[in-house]
């Protein structure tokens, strides 16, 4: 065979090839839009199917990080637990994969995004406030501004999450960190109850008395034993705060490592916290700190240091909890491809948060090589009694972890082109194992610290995330989805 005929012939059978790809691709969406189409006809008439072209489907898809997002063949929107388990059914039996989304803040490709059906819980949007039982009800449907602003009208609220646009879903079933975490836990730590529509169909109210296999593997285990449609959550009375934001410039950057080495060695007040995040993008250092307490004015001159130091912005206040949360906008940055990476901290140091500076130019650097935007790696301190607020155990944290709870550096970094998806998780990896292994030397106990499944980037080992428990989570999975069904969705599967 000449090389010409080999050339016509690699070509040929290539395109033989796309075809019969295009072809499959075609078969497999015909075949999920048959399952939006039935779902349609079997479901009430509350219930809601979209197709591609209207504003809803647009709105069931979206995500804050393009990299979370995919392209459905239609989106169900159900309006109660009942359709939600006809619908489960239906994928089951169809073995179509689908994906339900709360918020839709996971950067991470397929977590809540999908080829086949996109659920979107936005009709669960109610907040019922039982006042005898100091208890809230939520709908998954919400995020936390929302939240928020409904239960200022009692002046209680709930262990949610600590910056704006961030869904209910992923937070109370993932973990749940915020400026209330000292004193009361984590999310997870504050549930009381979940309506959970099991794959079989069946909806049920998962207590820690009526399942506590269940109430165990929900908190922290995500969407691996049905969809949850609303939380039931311990809440607390919510006085005004004092807090906000303040921006310093990269020449300040030194100084206001110091003053927050300062404030994490010399603060125990559970009120009390500081959250520090440093963003680099195009060669600009952006220094941005919120300060919190939980009262309306803060005692003992706790924040002074922070304040004294030469700022380019502040807005800092008396104000209702709502409104602070208000000032980390988690938005700014939608619409990037993005990654997460997360490095569990006993203390910073001095010398750990000149690490970390060092970090943030070395890979602002290498990131700018390429279509990298921003980066940032956010400072979040906490209390080593974190997680000691609940005598119920959850999946995440894990008791293993029960007697430390760990301060963090988030990572974020934030892209625009695709095809340098592979090479940003390297540097996000990269950097976190860098920086975890810098705090091991320093002789902190981290080297076997889970890390926070939010957080983690795709292809993190659920061992490295649960630890131990992830035999009895994939048994309580097995138990309550003998057919597999929630293995058609993306996420975390134990």
């Amino acid at each position: 065979m000449t090389l010409l005929r080999s050339l016509s012939f690699a070509v040929i059978s290539g395109l033989i090839g796309l075809s019969a790809s295009t072809d499959l691709i075609r078969t497999r969406r015909a075949d999920y839009t048959a399952t939006c189409q039935a779902i349609a006809a079997a479901v009430s008439s509350a219930s809601k199917v979209y197709y591609s072209g209207s504003s809803q489907y647009t709105k069931d898809n979206e995500h804050w990080a393009s990299s979370g997002s995919q392209t459905s063949a239609c989106s169900f929107e159900p309006a109660n637990a009942q359709d939600v388990g006809i619908a489960l059914q239906l994928l089951g039996k169809d073995q179509t994969p689908f994906a339900v989304r709360s918020g839709g803040h996971s950067p991470n490709s397929g977590f809540s995004s999908t080829p086949g059906v996109q659920i979107a819980l936005f009709s669960f949007s109610e907040v019922v406030y039982d006042a005898n039982a100091q208890t809230a009800t939520i709908g998954m449907g919400l995020i936390w501004d929302n939240v928020y602003s409904e239960l200022d009208k009692y002046g209680v609220t709930v262990v949610g999450a600590k910056t704006t646009g961030v869904g209910v879903g992923g937070t109370v079933l993932g973990g749940g960190y915020t400026y209330l975490s000292n004193q009361y836990g984590l999310s997870v730590d504050n549930v009381v109850s979940l309506e959970l529509v099991m794959p079989n169909g069946t909806v049920a109210s998962i207590t820690s008395s009526s399942n506590p296999d269940l109430f165990y593997g929900l908190r922290g285990g995500f969407n691996n034993f049905g969809i949850v449609t609303t939380v039931t959550m311990k809440t607390y009375t919510q006085s005004q705060v004092w807090g906000g934001r303040i921006s310093y410039a990269a020449a300040q950057w030194d100084v206001v490592n110091t003053a927050i080495a300062n404030f994490v060695s010399a603060v125990t007040d559970p009120k009390a916290c500081v959250y520090s995040t440093t963003d680099y993008a195009s060669g600009v250092v952006a220094i941005m700190t919120i300060l919190f307490y939980d009262a309306p004015t803060y005692p003992n001159g706790i924040f002074n240091e922070l304040l004294a130091i030469p700022h380019v912005d502040e807005d800092i206040s008396t104000r209702a909890y709502s409104n602070l949360i208000q000032t980390l906008p988690a938005n700014a940055s939608s619409g990037l491809r993005a990654m997460f990476h997360w490095v569990p901290i006993e203390q910073f140091t001095s010398s750990m948060l000149q690490m970390v500076k060092n970090q943030t130019l070395f890979y602002g650097k290498e990131l700018s090589q390429s279509s990298g935007v921003l980066i940032s790696y956010d400072l979040i301190p906490f209390l080593p009694s974190l997680y000691s607020h609940s005598n119920t155990p959850s999946a995440f944290p894990s008791s293993r972890d029960a007697g430390q709870g760990y301060s963090f550096i988030e990572v974020y970094y934030g892209w625009t082109d695709p095809n340098d998806d592979n090479v940003m998780l390297q540097l996000g990896a990269e950097s976190a194992a860098y920086m975890k292994q810098f705090a091991v030397d320093a002789g902190q106990n981290v080297s076997n610290a889970l890390i926070y499944p939010n957080c983690a980037p795709p292809g993190t080992a659920l061992a490295d995330m649960y630890g131990d428990a992830v035999s009895s989570l994939h048994s309580i999975r097995s138990a309550v989805d003998p057919g597999n069904v929630m293995g058609l969705t993306g996420g975390w599967r134990f």
